[in-house]
């Protein structure tokens, strides 16, 4: 058994995002205010704060300006206002229709909101984090829990220095045991110690399954004529077929730089579909290829986001901990966005455990957190888009649609309805033979790519001699049941080409390339058999966003 050195904190929280930080942030300003002394510890996995970090992103400032209301002083990098809104219904390739304000939820509007890059916003976070005392360790993976006594008593750190066949390498460096009386899990979407919490303490009885889509970015460089700094633009309809949810943005930042991306609903049935080809097509009608024929690709990224709402939020608390963010699942799919209501649940969560220190308790169930919750501006923004996403689902892009824009803009998210979807993302793949095999164009080089060229603009990096992190529970399943039911839909699906059906003299082999997987969370989501297992890496794995 491997000798573990072992630290004891207060508080542990995994994950420098938006939520984690804001956790930390908000636990640091209680303690000073009330002068107590709090050791409060941030492990990111990521090479450096913000590494890991993907997102849109057009961001409502509500939670910043409740965390740091003198953030314009302290230099938070929120430099493009919103200026424009535009949001269009594709009906071809070629054919783009404007919707006029009232004919889209309000929700969609962005008065007051800001183009950012949401990887700078948290190593600006982690500056004000760090000012106040919090140690921050990136590069370092939370590999286990610590449960003890039927309550969370911390995580265990990833193991460096292991080889491919699980032997110790030169230089290897046991993991260690962060010990703390709470710890806050804030590991953003599908993360694996929020999916083993959710199990073990199972949180998500009576809820909804979650539903997730999957967001790509790339950052372009365009010259200035062409840039229009504030302008929104989001688009829903082609590519993606009746049956398949999901929709297009582009957003023009500071700097020369647009960002352009489409999400597309996990629950998509058509196992020939792939996500980064979908991706890849849309930038060729006018709408985008307009901007983006004149500049220069310097970055791609994909993640998966968690997108059920209110009805597939688990319990948030279990005895010594909480989870926040998108690990639980906190985004409000009605406004796209994720990042001020992640903010929000780690403010909360920390509020509750500071109640609790003080109050002598630890590794106690956090008893005021639901309360805090249920009476916070977060939980009434889940609550009156809580249909926004089911509704879709059971109804359609039209009918839905409308549904949905006359919901919130006439009842403020108050129809006296309740629309549920109970069937996983993964269960809505259908067998290969119902449907037509996609016949996608080859990228043209200009405005289209391949997924290698993509992900070596993610900057992906792993330590190729360690144990793959990607898991399967059955060696069989792949080529037994998912190529011969679904074509192998990983092949796919994966928007890194992690996984490949290779053939030599007739024999065919399922090949994992884990050295080109970027974090999506993906395959953990919507493989059929749910045969894969995506667990962490060695620490600083992955990719090395600057700036998305």
């Amino acid at each position: 058994m491997v000798e573990r050195e072992t630290m004891e904190f207060d508080v542990v929280i995994v994950g420098a995002g938006p939520a984690g930080l804001s956790s930390a942030i908000k636990l640091a300003q209680l303690a000073q205010e009330n002068e107590q002394e709090l050791m409060i510890c941030v492990v990111e996995k990521g090479s450096e704060v913000g590494a890991h970090i993907l997102s849109g992103a057009v961001f409502e400032p509500r939670a910043l300006n409740e965390l740091l209301p003198n953030w314009p002083e302290l230099g938070a990098p929120l430099k493009t206002k919103v200026t424009q809104d535009d949001i269009y219904w594709f009906g071809s390739e070629t054919s783009a229709r404007k919707l006029p304000s009232f004919a889209t939820p309000k929700t969609f509007h962005n008065e007051d909101n800001f183009i950012v890059s949401m990887g700078n916003v948290c190593r600006f976070l982690a500056e004000q984090a760090e000012s106040l005392g919090v140690e921050i360790f990136p590069g370092f993976s939370a590999h286990s829990l610590i449960i003890e006594d039927d309550s969370v008593k911390g995580i265990i750190t990833g193991d460096m220095g292991v080889s491919e066949s699980g032997e110790q390498k030169d230089g290897f460096m046991p993991g260690m045991e962060l010990r703390a009386k709470y710890t806050v899990f804030a590991e953003g979407c599908r993360g694996h110690l929020g999916k083993e919490l959710i199990s073990t303490f199972k949180l998500d009885d009576g809820k909804s399954p979650q539903h997730y889509g999957l967001g790509f970015k790339e950052i372009w460089e365009i010259p200035a004529e062409h840039h229009k700094p504030g302008l929104v633009v989001h688009g829903a309809g082609w590519p993606l077929d009746k049956d398949t949810g999901g929709g297009s943005y582009m957003y023009h930042g500071d700097d020369n730089q647009v960002v352009v991306g489409l999400i597309i609903d996990l629950n998509y049935s058509n196992p020939h579909l792939s996500p980064f080809d979908e991706f890849q097509r849309m930038k060729h009608h006018s709408i985008f290829a307009d901007t983006l024929k004149h500049g220069k690709r310097i970055a791609y990224g994909a993640r998966a986001i968690a997108k059920g709402g209110l009805n597939s939020l688990p319990k948030m608390t279990f005895p010594g901990g909480v989870l926040v963010g998108c690990n639980a699942g906190t985004l409000n799919f009605a406004k796209i966005k994720g990042n001020h209501t992640a903010m929000k649940s780690g403010m909360l969560a920390a509020e509750s455990i500071f109640t609790a220190i003080s109050a002598g308790s630890e590794h106690t169930e956090l008893s005021d957190f639901e309360t805090r919750f249920k009476e916070s501006w977060l939980f009434q923004e889940l609550d009156s888009s809580k249909n926004f996403g089911p509704v879709m689902h059971k109804l359609g892009k039209f009918f839905g649609g409308m549904y949905n824009t006359i919901d919130q803009n006439i009842f403020n998210g108050g129809l006296p309805f309740s629309f549920k979807d109970d069937t996983p993302d993964h269960a809505c793949l259908e067998p290969a033979s119902r449907h037509t095999e996609i016949n996608y164009a080859k990228p043209d080089g200009v405005l289209s790519f391949d997924k290698l060229s993509s992900v070596f603009l993610s900057n992906t990096n792993h330590e190729e001699d360690q144990p793959c992190h990607l898991k399967l529970a059955d060696m069989t399943i792949p080529l037994a049941k998912n190529l011969t039911d679904f074509n192998e839909p990983a092949q796919r699906y994966c928007p890194a080409g992690v996984y490949e059906i290779n053939e030599v003299e007739g024999k065919q082999t399922f090949v994992i390339n884990s050295q080109n997987c970027i974090h999506c969370k993906t395959c953990d989501i919507k493989d059929p058999s749910q045969n894969i297992t995506w667990v962490t890496p060695e620490g600083a794995g992955g990719p090395n966003y600057p700036n998305m």
